[in-house]
């Protein structure tokens, strides 16, 4: 049988298995990871049926580590477009494209259906694509013709692979390699895979240049690949700094830190002094600011409740934000961050990124009572998530 002739017929065994799977309601039977769930939780956002592309949405000025990455490996991955006739984006963690390169073979293809910067390809929004599986499953996928949810883009085969950042190991964005179904290759995930290498390796050089935060779970700052042996209240003031991006005076930032509590200025000059000397300079005063790029993943989670994206919330969230601080002004964001992440889990309808969430933190009782909430009232679950509860 010819290559086409295969193909052909892997389109008509897709479609006979879609139909089968779109008539039943999601269960344990089908994996959670797998293309027939991608099309039940497609289904489940009733995505319009007229649907000729995805959204475009106004990409946001600031300039993430991703941006900058990508600008170091830009011609990079131009060269892989063009000469795999394919179009190549970078997506970020809410899967709205960030970078987009498109061969001739592809340009108006790609112009047509949105994938271009800014188009938002979630699977909430336009259905089963390779972009949201990737981020979903934090794993490479291929989505073939129509496996494709969207009747747009069902004359497309997309290989997709996450971008892990170096030091976090977080991931931070997905690569997409895009072609018509009839140029499929078997290779083609190896292709994606190998671009996501590519920007990862961007990533490494950039990020030794930025001031890298940690904070929820253990704390942990690096900076030009060294981890920095910052104290407690240092590792505050580099907090209080990274969310005031304005910088602080000396009164303000005493308040901020110490609010009431009896501490002297000159403990806080002392402290700034060698927090000054650790940064290597990069501490300016009047006001006190910081002087490097910083990325927190604090901030992250900040800007993807913003957005709206659950998902990257959910993976972002690795723990209290500094969980034995004194400082009332972090103390006072931290409580909007939880109450913010408890609203989102509070509507949340998917339930195995629920019991994701649990597995991680068991002490979740938001996470519990929502899962209790979806699960039927004789659910096996049930009496398990009730001894939690209790």
């Amino acid at each position: 049988m010819s290559l086409k002739k295969e193909l052909n017929q892997r389109r008509r065994d897709i479609e006979k298995l879609k139909n089968q799977c779109l008539q039943t309601t999601i269960d344990g039977h089908i994996e959670n990871g797998s293309i027939q769930y991608s099309w039940q939780r497609s289904t489940k956002a009733q995505i319009a049926s007229d649907l000729t592309a995805a959204p475009l949405a106004k990409v946001s000025e600031n300039v993430s580590i991703l941006d900058k990455a990508l600008e170091q490996c830009d011609s990079q991955l131009k060269d892989i477009a063009h000469q795999s006739s394919m179009v190549l984006a970078v997506a970020d963690q809410s899967t709205q494209i960030r970078w987009v390169e498109a061969s001739r073979h592809m340009q108006g293809a790609s112009e047509n259906v949105h994938f271009v910067q800014g188009g938002q390809w979630g699977e909430d929004v336009v259905g089963t694509n390779a972009l949201a599986l990737s981020l979903y499953t934090g794993k490479s996928s291929c989505v073939f013709s129509n496996e494709h949810y969207l009747d747009a883009i069902q004359d497309w085969v997309c290989y997709a692979a996450p971008i892990y950042h170096p030091s976090t190991g977080q991931v931070v964005g997905v690569v997409d390699l895009s072609t018509t179904w009839d140029q499929h290759n078997q290779l083609g995930i190896l292709a994606a895979e190998r671009c996501a290498q590519i920007v990862q390796g961007a990533l490494q050089l950039q990020s030794q240049q930025i001031l890298q935060l940690t904070c929820s779970g253990i704390a942990k700052a690096q900076y030009q690949g060294k981890t920095l042996n910052l104290s407690p209240r240092q590792f505050e003031i580099v907090c209080i700094l990274t969310l005031c991006k304005q910088g602080m005076n000396l009164d303000q930032l005493h308040q901020a830190l110490y609010g009431e509590r009896k501490v002297s200025m000159g403990t806080l000059k002392a402290e700034m002094s060698q927090l000054r000397e650790t940064l290597g300079g990069m501490l300016g005063s009047r006001p006190y600011r910081l002087l490097l790029d910083v990325h927190a993943d604090f901030c992250e989670l900040e800007h993807a409740l913003d957005a709206g994206n659950i998902h990257a919330a959910l993976r972002l969230y690795q723990g209290i934000f500094l969980a034995r601080t004194e400082s009332p002004f972090l103390i006072a964001w931290r409580d909007c961050i939880e109450s913010r992440m408890s609203e989102v889990i509070f509507k949340l309808e998917d339930k195995d990124l629920l019991l994701k969430h649990l597995s991680h933190f068991p002490e979740a009782i938001d996470a519990v009572e929502r899962l209790m909430e979806l699960l039927p009232e004789d659910h096996p679950m049930q009496h398990t998530l009730l001894r939690f509860h209790g």
